[in-house]
């Protein structure tokens, strides 16, 4: 189900290209609060937006190959959904890394600009698949909870609104790093609190989908969230301990 704004344009690629502009928006408003150079954001967004989208879909492709075999060129059809979020952030972050290491720019400082803009587009992009019709979540039976936004019709079934979910922890985390930009202590922080947030939710949510990516019987996105948030918030607390020594 792939829903179309004017029976052309669809709803899924606008939605992400929203995503993205509101992203880029709110890095234009970090610049001057992280002491960066004035439009250093639209010339990083060269290099992160095409990585990104690259890497979402390369992810996703790489788990789901057998609905792309029969027809490689079907890989470029992002616009049809498809685009995984861990992949956009790993080839974001690669491609900050470049920049940073090229233009000679402290990589936390940029992370630190990306991460609250990032967390709301993801709240904004996962409703990109309520129009698809997909990353929903378990069958709910019981009548009393078959409305949204605890389901979502798909299929002519009612399935846990694990996008809905998503999405409002996403937008919840952003508020909380909105408010608190400018109270981190050291460069990375809020990219690493940004981790914490968002990797203590994927981990939960993805464990109720019923389209995860999976990797033997692993849920891979589950696996890479719970590593990602233990991961930063060891880093945070071992520069919590190395700034009262």
């Amino acid at each position: 189900m792939h829903q179309r704004l004017f029976g052309v344009i669809s709803i899924y690629g606008l939605l992400i290209a929203a995503a993205m502009a509101v992203s880029v928006w709110l890095c234009t408003k970090r610049e001057k609060e992280l002491g960066l150079q004035k439009d250093l954001t639209y010339d990083l967004a060269l290099w992160v937006i095409p990585a990104g989208v690259a890497g979402a879909r390369l992810y996703y492709v790489a788990f789901r190959w057998e609905m792309y075999r029969a027809n490689p060129l079907s890989i470029l059809y992002v616009w049809e959904g498809g685009l995984a979020i861990y992949g956009g952030v790993i080839g974001g972050a690669l491609a900050v890394l470049a920049y940073s290491s090229i233009k000679k720019v402290p990589f936390g400082k940029l992370a630190d600009m990306i991460a609250p803009g990032l967390l709301l587009s993801q709240a904004i992009g996962r409703w990109g698949n309520f129009f698809n019709g997909e990353a929903y979540g378990r069958l709910i039976v019981n009548p009393a909870l078959q409305w949204f936004p605890i389901a979502v019709f798909v299929e002519n079934e009612w399935h846990m609104a694990t996008f809905f979910y998503e999405s409002a922890w996403d937008l919840l985390g952003f508020w909380l790093l909105w408010l608190n930009r400018k109270k981190t202590k050291a460069h990375g922080d809020l990219f690493l609190l940004y981790l914490c947030w968002y990797g203590l939710g994927r981990a939960v949510i993805e464990g109720l989908r019923t389209d995860s990516l999976m990797l033997g019987p692993v849920r891979v996105s589950q696996a890479l969230s719970a590593a990602l948030c233990v991961g930063a918030c060891i880093m945070l607390c071992r520069r919590r301990r190395s700034e009262k020594a």
